[in-house]
């Protein structure tokens, strides 16, 4: 069962704990934070409910545009042009002479994310490139000290937030092309980081959370730190700001929120925090001059639908702008973040301090979850008119209603499936709208409002004739580790849950598995119950297969629907912690 309370998952009983004055704890069968200061749990919540925020990527590479020497460069990201094109570290330095972004308005930018419908802003305080957009006593590289603008952008663009009520973070590149004896361009950016080069950026993380206000989240990236200058740059943001988030990107799991890769999303569910980071255009970040920006109402559409589809799923979506070099933003952009500012404008209910879809999947689009509704995002119209929504049962639903037109309404259909909304039926539903030709008309919103708690029934695996189960890792969700020892590592496991059809009250549960040389414990949770077990190690190479079996027993009151069956690493584990064995099959089988 899944259950919804004022618009906030329920965690079993069992595994529920309190929240610490600092950071905030998560259920025992999740990965715990970081120990230490950390984000609690009101600071978690609000960064979840803003949802859409402005990324800017900006500096010296915004003055190149993806030129050099008058020639297209196509190799790479733009903002990287000082490795993709190979260019001389003199020359490029030489445009520190150059860089005078008059049009560069914070305010104006500020008020165009607000038009956009964002909630947040964070820019590049330093890139790859060294260079940096706020005044630091580390280098005179600086847009202050080094320029002839000498003004502070973080500083501009901060106050500038604060004004218009957004949120503001920073982007810092734990690697610097610039700093002496510190890095150069290699594949993926996963430089190890010199013990200079960490002091240097924990004297400039000390700068920026101190001289800037409230920074509400440190977007780090890039290189390839060890797991204790991982923890130092965690720690030195936390010890000045102990409410900042800090992206998964700092690296060895230190992070407050989990980043996926640029212009992806998670294909497996997501229990941590976690946010899709999304540029305008795949090939760049920075401003490309000669980037080809045609079908402004695709673009638009296109980004309303990642929008939707990372909100549906939990997550948290930031969007890209590159300015040109002289600050001012490229008006192709603008109309993008108007485009998605109009339709925010009718349906930001839906999407604005809301959770993830209840739901595995929904033929005909996505939804959120609120307080005391739930919202359909009509992607695709269903061919029968129906809006199926599968497992919706015990629920006290009102009649639905089009976002924008609550006069308007249809009542609920039930069925033992779930229940369904007869869009032929909701008076004032145009068919055009369907069509998505204009921003007005596209992925239109159906509100379903209910009382009390929320109850989906999930999709279950059935029994055998015996009534057992055999489980297979392939059937099961899998939870996976993100943002380890750097870009190129990949996710680990460190779940793996299934959703049955028991009926007896009482299981011998078998856990069959790859053993290690050594003994290793292991969490099987049945209903939010945890069971410990501890595997029998084997010596390499003498057997290919154990298994251990103990008694469990069905909790209905905590999951009436659906038995649920999760193995975990031993509780509590860190962010990082990998499942401890490979596990072949769980085998249930009702007990005699």
């Amino acid at each position: 069962m899944l259950v919804l309370s004022l618009g906030l998952w329920a965690a079993p009983a069992e595994t529920r704990m309190s929240d610490s004055p600092t950071a905030a704890r998560r259920p025992l069968d999740e990965p715990q934070a970081p120990s230490g200061a950390g984000p609690n749990a009101s600071t978690l919540a609000a960064w979840q409910d803003r949802k859409f925020g402005m990324f800017i990527h900006f500096g010296l590479y915004s003055l190149a545009g993806g030129m050099w020497h008058g020639q297209r460069v196509d190799k790479g990201y733009s903002e990287q042009i000082l490795a993709n094109a190979q260019v001389p570290p003199k020359q490029y330095e030489a445009l520190a002479n150059q860089f005078d972004p008059v049009h560069f308005d914070a305010d104006a930018i500020a008020a165009l994310a607000k038009a956009a419908g964002m909630k947040f802003i964070v820019i590049t305080a330093k890139h790859h490139d060294g260079f940096n957009l706020f005044q630091t006593a580390q280098t005179p590289y600086n847009v202050v000290d080094g320029t002839p603008y000498h003004q502070d952008i973080v500083k501009k663009l901060a106050e500038a937030c604060a004004r218009a009520g957004l949120t503001f973070g920073i982007y810092y590149s734990t690697i610097d092309w610039h700093h002496p004896g510190g890095n150069t361009y290699i594949e993926s950016n996963s430089n190890p980081i010199t013990p200079a080069q960490e002091a240097f950026n924990v004297a400039q993380l000390k700068e920026l959370m101190s001289h800037y206000g409230p920074i509400s989240e440190i977007w780090f990236d890039m290189g390839k730190p060890t797991p204790a200058q991982s923890a130092h740059f965690a720690q030195t943001v936390h010890a000045l700001q102990s409410q900042t988030m800090i992206s998964g990107r700092v690296w060895n799991h230190r992070g407050d929120f989990a980043v996926m890769g640029d212009n992806s999303e998670p294909d497996v569910a997501m229990e941590l925090p976690w946010q899709a980071p999304a540029s305008m255009f795949p090939e760049t970040w920075g401003y490309r001059s000669w980037q080809p920006r045609a079908d402004l109402p695709g673009k638009i559409r296109e980004n309303i639908t990642r929008l939707v589809r990372v909100v549906s799923q939990g997550g948290n979506y930031i969007l890209n702008i590159g300015p040109e070099g002289d600050g001012s933003v490229v008006p192709y952009e603008a109309q993008v973040l108007h485009g998605i500012g109009a339709w925010l404008q009718r349906n930001g209910e839906a999407i604005y301090g809301t959770r993830k879809q209840p739901f595995a999947a929904l033929d005909f689009g996505y939804a959120t979850v609120g307080p005391q509704a739930i919202y359909l995002f009509v992607a695709k119209p269903p061919a029968d008119g129906q809006l199926h929504l599968p497992g919706l049962v015990d629920t006290a639903l009102g009649r639905a209603y089009r976002l924008g037109s609550p006069d308007a309404t249809v009542a609920v259909r039930h069925d033992a499936d779930g229940a369904s909304i007869p869009l032929d039926r909701l008076a004032g539903w145009p068919a055009a709208d369907n069509g998505g030709t204009t921003v007005e008309a596209f992925m239109p919103v159906v509100v379903l409002p209910f009382k009390g708690a929320l109850h989906v029934r999930p999709a279950t695996i059935a029994a055998a004739r015996d009534g057992s189960f055999q489980l297979q890792p392939a059937q099961a969700s899998h939870y996976l580790n993100y943002n380890g020892e750097g870009y190129e590592d990949p996710a680990t496991l460190y779940k793996l849950m299934w959703q049955i059809d028991a009926k007896a009250s009482d299981y011998t549960c078998t856990v069959t598995y790859t053993p290690l040389p050594q003994p290793t414990p292991l969490d099987v949770w049945i209903d939010g119950q945890r069971y410990r077990l501890n595997l029998a190690g084997a010596p390499a190479g003498t057997q290919d297969v154990a298994s251990q079996t103990i008694p469990v027993h069905r909790d209905r009151a905590a999951h009436p629907y659906a038995m649920q069956v999760e193995v975990t690493p031993p509780s509590p584990f860190e962010q990082g912690s990998r499942l401890p064995v490979a596990i072949r099959s769980v085998v249930l089988s009702p007990a005699r």
